[in-house]
C-alpha cells in the first residue's frame, strides 16, 4: 500500500478541549479527560474531511470539535447528520453503504461499517479505499482493494468479519480501552468498546496487516490501558503486528 495522503488530513472523531474538561452525559454520568490534545482548533493543518463515528458523546466530538465541522465534508450516521443540520457538507451513511469522496483531485471511497456501542444509539465505523492504495490478491486469486479501517466505538461484532470478503485491510485503527458503563438501574458495568482480546479477535478475523490502538487512555470510563492491552495482545499472538502512536508525534505505519 503506497500512497501519500499527508495533504488530505482526515480527522476521526475530533476532540480538542483542554485536559481535565468534564462533560455530563446523563444522570450521574460525567466524562472527564486527562490529556492535552496535540493541536488546538487554531493550530490544525487544513482539514478536508471528517469521519465522525457519532456526534452525541463528547469524547468523540466535543463542543470545540463541533466547530471544526462547519464548512467541512463530514461522514457520519444518519441520525447524526440530522442532528448536525443544516451543515450542507454532512452526509449520513447506513451500515455497509459506500460513497465517493474527492479531495485535492484524488478519489477515495468510504464505506460505513456496523458498530454496537450504547444500546439504542447510532455509531459507524469506516473503511477508506483509493486507487492509489492498490490491491492485494488472496490465496484464492481474488483481488481486494487495500484499505484503512477505522472501527469507531464498538464492541466485537461477528458481522464485521464480512469486510475481508471485499477489502484487504492494510491498517486497522481500533478504538479499544474497554470503556464500561453502569446500567441506569444499577448492576455490573458492561463494555461499550472493545477490550484487548476482542480487538485481537477482530484483527485476526478481518485478516488485517497492522493494528493501531486508538482511544484507550486518559478518560475515566476506560478500564484497560496500554499495559493491559499489551498483555492481551501478547496472549493472543498479535503483539508483533501492533503499532503504538504517541500524542503529537508523526509515525509512518506502512
Amino acid at each position: 500500500m503506497e500512497a501519500d495522503v499527508s495533504n488530505q488530513l482526515t480527522p476521526v472523531n475530533p476532540y480538542l478541549s483542554p485536559a481535565e474538561t468534564s462533560f455530563p452525559v446523563g444522570p450521574g454520568v460525567v466524562l472527564t479527560s486527562h490529556y492535552q490534545p496535540s493541536h488546538t482548533l487554531d493550530s490544525l493543518p487544513p482539514v478536508d474531511a471528517v469521519l465522525l463515528s457519532h456526534e452525541d458523546h463528547a469524547d468523540n466530538l466535543d463542543p470545540v470539535g463541533r466547530r471544526l465541522l462547519d464548512g467541512r465534508r463530514v461522514l457520519t450516521t444518519e441520525d447524526g447528520a440530522q442532528k448536525l443540520a443544516p451543515r450542507p457538507g454532512v452526509v449520513g451513511l447506513k451500515h455497509w453503504e459506500s460513497v465517493p469522496l474527492t479531495i485535492g483531485g484524488r478519489r477515495f471511497e468510504v464505506t460505513a461499517t456496523p458498530c454496537q456501542h450504547l444500546p439504542g444509539g447510532e455509531c459507524n465505523g469506516f473503511i477508506l479505499t483509493a486507487p492509489e492504495f492498490g490491491a492485494t490478491t488472496s490465496d484464492e486469486g481474488v483481488a481486494r482493494p487495500n484499505a484503512i479501517y477505522f472501527s469507531g466505538d464498538t464492541v466485537y461484532l461477528e458481522e464485521l468479519a464480512r469486510m475481508r470478503e471485499r477489502f484487504h485491510i492494510s491498517i486497522a485503527l481500533l478504538n479499544i480501552g474497554a470503556a464500561a458503563v453502569v446500567p441506569p438501574g444499577g448492576g455490573d458495568p458492561f463494555l461499550i468498546t472493545m477490550d484487548g482480546r476482542q480487538a485481537a479477535r477482530l484483527f485476526r478475523e478481518i485478516e488485517a496487516d497492522v493494528l493501531v490502538p486508538m482511544h484507550f487512555e486518559s478518560w475515566d470510563h476506560f478500564t484497560e490501558g496500554r499495559d493491559g492491552l499489551e498483555a492481551a495482545f501478547k496472549s493472543e499472538g498479535v503483539l508483533d503486528k501492533v503499532v503504538w502512536l504517541e500524542l503529537g508525534v508523526p509515525r509512518r505505519v506502512l
